[in-house]
């Protein structure tokens, strides 16, 4: 049993080759090809087309501001950050939701089978507050959406939106707990988001590798990614390696404080910023890495890393990866086996446990191949898919 399937979503890939929530569009192209055509509906942003199709996904754009330059809620590494940053943002919020509502509304006249909601606010309260018209609903959590936006009234309606859902899906463990918090006794099924575990072009990861040890971050820069870390662990490791460099593989609101840090640090010249950069560049600089580092922080907020794709995928192209013990990274990885683990917040020990990797590129090695083992096994978008495509079979099987 299959059906048609839309997806709502704050964030979505903008246009070809935007690295937006990658993970979101996988996912569609995968279900797609598995017999459930997707279809997608997302806020638009200035220069993004309100309607096209991206890789057979069609995807519309709803506006919910003009002019189109006033949309700043999402995108732009995500609308949590957006409105922690802005009042004025956070005052444009309501008007995002009540134009997602009338669009998913006016969308949900065509028929669909099952709606799925990404993000459990505004999404999931959304989808589950509109008349579907038959169509099963599902929300996805993937971890932001519950580890960093709590309260009293917020989670009121996120609660409302759990229970109301047919189904209620996790990307780990930790964001599993982090529903149980706001919605004790709701079900929830774990599915791990996909990642692209397709090895790097060998002749693009050639073009990358330098004369010394390489260290690489890729995601997006925030202060919560802790890349702030990374420029003090260059710092402290420069003695010892005298030809270490370090590249920051991204974009997002607290770049210039990295690179006026990393001036202050004296390690400028050692740090290399890539930018957005297509996904095949992406795995090319994973791969060349000698160490990948992840040093995500504990928000003010409470966010947390729901799962950490840009981890899977470092561990898919076989390198060792060093990232803090902080949400659904402590599932993925397995300390001193596939990866080490080491607290937050704490230059001096990530540079540490770089130090170690690098002394021993055996054993580095040896652990990179343990990784990508691992989430070839766990994490592939195909296991991924397969699992949704199995819950959404269940729920048409169950209705009338």
């Amino acid at each position: 049993m299959t059906g048609r399937v839309l997806f709502v979503t704050s964030n979505y890939p903008r246009w070809d080759g935007d690295s937006t929530t990658p993970f979101v569009h996988d996912l569609a192209v995968d279900l797609s090809q598995r017999g459930w055509p997707v279809s997608v509906l997302a806020p638009h942003y200035p220069g993004a087309a309100r309607r096209e199709e991206l890789d057979g996904i069609e995807v519309r754009r709803f506006r919910y501001l003009l002019p189109e330059s006033a949309q700043t809620v999402c995108y732009g590494g995500g609308a949590l950050v957006n409105v922690a940053r802005s009042r004025v943002t956070l005052a444009k919020t309501p008007v995002l939701v009540a134009a997602e509502w009338a669009a998913t509304a006016a969308r949900l006249r065509d028929r669909f089978d099952v709606v799925h909601a990404h993000w459990v606010l505004p999404q999931g309260f959304v989808v589950t507050s509109v008349p579907a018209r038959g169509a099963a609903s599902v929300i996805t959590a993937h971890g932001g959406d519950v580890f960093g936006l709590r309260g009293t009234i917020v989670d009121r309606f996120a609660r409302r939106a759990l229970r109301r859902a047919d189904a209620v899906t996790a990307n780990s463990g930790a964001t599993e707990r982090a529903l149980a918090g706001i919605s004790p006794g709701s079900a929830v099924t774990r599915i791990p988001m996909g990642a692209d575990v397709t090895s790097a072009d060998p002749v693009l990861v050639a073009t990358r590798r330098v004369a010394g040890p390489l260290l690489a971050f890729a995601g997006r820069i925030v202060a919560d990614k802790g890349v702030d870390d990374l420029v003090d662990a260059v710092q402290i490791l420069s003695a010892a390696y005298p030809q270490l460099r370090a590249v920051v593989v991204g974009a997002g609101q607290h770049l210039e404080a990295v690179r006026r840090r990393a001036v202050t640090r004296g390690v400028s010249e050692r740090i290399d910023f890539a930018g957005w950069s297509k996904r095949r560049d992406v795995a090319a600089w994973l791969a060349a890495a000698d160490v990948v580092v992840a040093p995500s922080r504990v928000g003010a907020d409470g966010w947390q890393e729901g799962q950490g794709l840009s981890i899977i995928e470092a561990m898919a192209q076989g390198r060792p990866v060093v990232a803090t013990a902080t949400g659904g990274i402590a599932e993925t990885i397995a300390d001193g086996v596939t990866g080490v683990l080491v607290p937050p917040e704490d230059s001096p020990a990530l540079a540490t446990a770089i130090a170690g990797l690098l002394a021993d590129p055996v054993g580095a090695a040896a652990m990179g191949e343990r990784a990508r083992t691992h989430v070839l096994a766990t994490f592939s978008r195909a296991a991924s898919a397969d699992r949704f495509a199995a819950l959404y079979g269940r729920l048409l099987a169950s209705r009338p």
